[in-house]
């Protein structure tokens, strides 16, 4: 039984209701977490997006009335959420949406599992994604394509297609994504969400299921900017579990300070004929709002932009080729049954286990990593993106933050054959932040023809309280949301 509340003079599904709202009514006693575990479970039941992987509703449900009797302490307590299947989770199955990892249980929590059971939050299963988060569009899972929300016959984005899918659908309040050069912030700008990569080090990678080591990061996924910022400073922190977290002083929400005046970069790369004309209108248009507020809005030149595709895919798939070079049958995961010697059957299982996306980036990785090439192409491409960092650390000297569209277009359409390069084109501007390492955040601003875009807000190394502080006034005043 579903149960509504009176909210603006109608009646709302709990899971519909704001974060704060629902918090309000467990704090005043009027819910309980296992009222949200049930919603949960009614709407994913009725559901056909194929956003989860693996489901835990009976630990759900066991977790939900251990909670009846505690404090409701922190904004989080007993809130439902969904975990990319990348992240580990002791007890629950966490497969890489990949044959090779179809039933590999973890002995052990990832850091941010371990932060989100710290605030009592409950998980409710783990999320379609692309295969090792090697895609854009949701598509290369072992077990199927995830639908958009929004338009079924779209894709919702990748890597972390269930993730947004589960959110924007209305199935969980909150998730967690991974994005190793775009996979939470295409999601996010595909299904209408609010997406945060954050800097590189804030959030320990202890527990995530490596692609790209020196890219990979967690974040969080949401319908609302303030939602967001709740989440990220959950699992924000240092771990001694992950050497390249920042000892850095962790986020919390009290850091955000409104009603400053920005000083704000935009690269002319954002109006070159790559980027969608009705992606560039809507962002223009932005931008004007963003003017008329009283920010300083300047064009600049950050040349090296153009290049982050070819970096992306020769730093991205060399490190992919070494951290899934573990994945031969011996300790874990699938392992052929029928074979003549030890290369044989490692050769089997890996042609067997692995898909076809996942298997062209290793082979492309593995090329690039090859005595006779790694002069050539991979220490080239670190040359280049030390170049590029550079260029954008310097940016910052003068700007508080660079503002771009969140990708090239609109949501491409599933089923489709297309060339890689134009699924690894829409993140052509997520992938210079992920190189450098700064934080970025997706939202929408706007909609062509029902399909959401969405505006990248990147920000200074640790910086993440002055893009959420401009996000929740663009939220209010360029979306006209007073949800906020």
């Amino acid at each position: 039984m579903v149960i509504m509340c009176l909210e603006g003079g109608k009646m709302t599904n709990l899971l519909d209701l704001e974060l704060i709202k629902i918090h309000e009514l467990l704090k005043e006693g009027k819910i309980k977490p296992i009222d949200l575990v049930e919603e949960c479970a009614q709407r994913i039941a009725a559901s056909d997006l194929n956003a989860f992987i693996n489901l835990d509703f009976e630990g759900a449900r066991a977790q939900a009335r251990a909670l009846e009797n505690k404090k409701v302490d922190n904004i989080l307590f007993g809130i439902p959420i969904a975990i990319k299947d990348n992240i580990v989770t002791k007890g629950l199955a966490t497969t890489c949406a990949s044959k090779v990892l179809a039933d590999y249980v973890s002995p052990f929590d990832a850091k941010v599992i371990e932060k989100l059971k710290e605030k009592n939050m409950i998980i409710v299963g783990k999320t379609n994604m692309d295969e090792f988060a090697m895609g854009g569009t949701g598509e290369t899972s072992y077990f199927g394509p995830t639908k958009n929300p929004l338009n079924k016959a779209m894709s919702p984005g990748g890597s972390s297609s269930g993730s947004a899918a589960a959110v924007a659908g209305g199935l969980v309040p909150l998730a967690l994504g991974s994005d190793t050069g775009g996979s939470i912030r295409e999601p996010a700008a595909f299904c209408g969400l609010v997406g945060l990569n954050p800097t590189y080090g804030r959030v320990s990678r202890y527990g995530l299921i490596a692609f790209g080591s020196s890219l990979d990061q967690i974040g969080p996924l949401s319908r609302r900017v303030i939602e967001n910022a709740h989440l990220f400073a959950a699992i924000n922190g240092e771990c001694q579990n992950d050497t390249t977290t920042a000892s850095e002083k962790p986020f919390v929400v009290s850091d955000i300070e409104n009603g400053k005046k920005y000083r704000i970069a935009v690269p002319n790369f954002c109006l070159t004929k790559v980027i969608n004309a009705d992606v560039v209108s809507v962002f223009l248009a932005c931008l004007d709002k963003i003017k008329a507020a009283g920010h300083q809005v300047d064009f600049v030149e950050l040349p090296y932009m153009k290049y982050a595709i070819p970096l992306y895919q020769v730093i991205a798939l060399a490190e992919a080729s070494s951290n899934l070079a573990r994945f031969d049958g011996i300790k874990y995961g699938y392992q052929a049954s029928q074979y003549d010697n030890y290369d044989d059957y490692v050769t089997k299982t890996r042609t067997i286990g692995f898909g076809t996306e996942v298997k062209r980036r290793i082979m492309v990785g593995t090329y690039l990593l090859s005595s006779e090439n790694v002069d050539v192409y991979y220490k080239k491409a670190l040359q280049v993106r030390r170049e590029l960092s550079d260029e954008i650390r310097l940016a910052f000297q003068q700007y508080d933050l660079i503002v771009t569209p969140a990708t090239v277009s609109t949501s491409l359409i599933l089923g489709k054959d297309r060339n890689p390069n134009e699924i690894f084109l829409q993140d052509l501007l997520a992938i210079p932040f992920s190189m450098s390492g700064h934080p970025s955040l997706v939202m929408p601003v706007d909609k062509v023809d029902n399909n959401p875009i969405g505006l990248q807000i990147a920000g200074r190394y640790y910086d993440e309280k002055t893009i959420y502080a401009f996000a929740l006034e663009l939220e209010k005043n360029v979306r006209g949301d007073e949800s906020v």
